[in-house]
């Protein structure tokens, strides 16, 4: 009896320990050293929340740049690929469309080098980020869907190269760029 009502104690302390005060510290410390980051990376526009750094969405208008694809649509609940291996036939036919696809949109010449994050889903299917010359590919579309001059072009051109981001502690990683961000930034370009 003694060694139960031990373990007992023992229980109720690491419980209220790890699951109360710990969760309560670390998330203290994370609403005052990373308010933005432990608050979901929220993004607004005119004090109305538009979507997340982190997550992805989807911009088919000829006007925006293209997402990454997405097997679930970039929905965050049941968040994950297709899970199709590199032999499977869906995937091989889901590429050649996706491929042929971005090439008709974007008014690509049909030998034109696609990059892969175009191509094949995240394995998440929330990825927001697309490589800078997956971007640069979508420019002349954009440019041409606005009614942009030469001058508003370069400026677009300089635009992705402004939000590019690095390689994480420059090693980790290629340089990406974030849609949503972007997008939000093309909307600004005068």
């Amino acid at each position: 009896m003694k060694t139960l009502s031990i373990a007992l104690r023992i229980f109720l302390l690491f419980t209220i320990l790890t699951g109360v005060i710990y969760p309560l510290l670390v998330t203290g410390i994370a609403q005052v050293v990373f308010p933005h980051q432990a608050n979901g990376s929220l993004i607004l526009k005119d004090n109305k929340l538009i979507g997340s750094e982190l997550i992805g969405q989807k911009f088919d208008s000829t006007i925006y740049f293209s997402s990454r694809p997405s097997a679930i649509e970039n929905n965050p609940l049941p968040s994950g690929g297709s899970n199709y291996g590199l032999k499977s036939a869906k995937l091989k036919a889901q590429v050649a469309e996706r491929k042929s696809k971005f090439i008709k949109f974007n008014q690509l010449e049909q030998n034109a080098e696609i990059p892969s994050e175009m191509l094949f889903a995240s394995a998440s299917g929330l990825d927001p980020h697309i490589s800078p010359e997956a971007a640069d590919l979508q420019i002349n579309r954009i440019a041409k869907a606005r009614n942009f001059s030469n001058v508003q072009k370069q400026k677009l051109k300089m635009l992705v190269q402004t939000i590019k981001e690095s390689p994480q502690l420059t090693c980790l990683g290629e340089s990406r760029v974030n849609i949503l961000q972007l997008n939000i930034a093309l909307d600004k370009l005068k």
